[in-house]
């Protein structure tokens, strides 16, 4: 029996609908020096590309 990728569910979301979500891109360190509405844009989670979801629905057990 396959195991769930556990790294992977640590790093996105699946919503109630079936949709993934994911953090945007680099909003770990380097935050000082950028204007307020970038910092804004780093918040909250993204609906991942159609890239992504293919991999994760191969990773994820239904």
């Amino acid at each position: 029996m396959a195991k769930t990728n556990k790294s992977l569910m640590k790093r996105i979301k699946i919503t109630g609908t079936g949709k993934i979500m994911k953090r945007p891109p680099g909003q770990n360190h380097f935050n000082a020096k950028d204007s307020g509405s970038k910092g804004q844009r780093k918040h909250g989670d993204l609906i991942a590309p159609n890239e992504l979801v293919r991999k994760v629905k191969a990773l994820i057990l239904n």
